[in-house]
């Protein structure tokens, strides 16, 4: 559950418990409200101890990091070239 969604369970349940005036048979609205008011504050703290955990600072690091990079030069590469002979007497390409 995201913080985003616990407060909307809050508040959801605030108005259920304070802002509503209906009754069910078999079913208190306020006492629903308190429990969605209870699960969401719940997820709330949950969701601020995730955060809490997850930014935690690393602690220094005893040796320096290096970095190794080998370079290689690629291999030369031959090419050749025929070239076809043309005799005056033929038509231009």
């Amino acid at each position: 559950m995201t913080i985003a969604g616990s407060i909307i369970l809050i508040m959801l349940g605030a108005i259920l418990t304070w802002a509503v005036e209906f009754d069910l048979a078999g079913l208190d609205i306020n006492v629903v409200g308190v429990i969605l008011m209870l699960g969401g504050l719940i997820g709330l703290l949950f969701g601020i101890y995730r955060i809490q955990v997850t930014r935690r600072a690393v602690g220094p690091i005893d040796e320096p990091v290096t970095r190794h990079e080998i370079y290689e030069e690629p291999e030369a590469r031959r090419t050749t070239v025929y070239e076809e002979r043309r005799r005056y007497d033929e038509p231009p390409l």
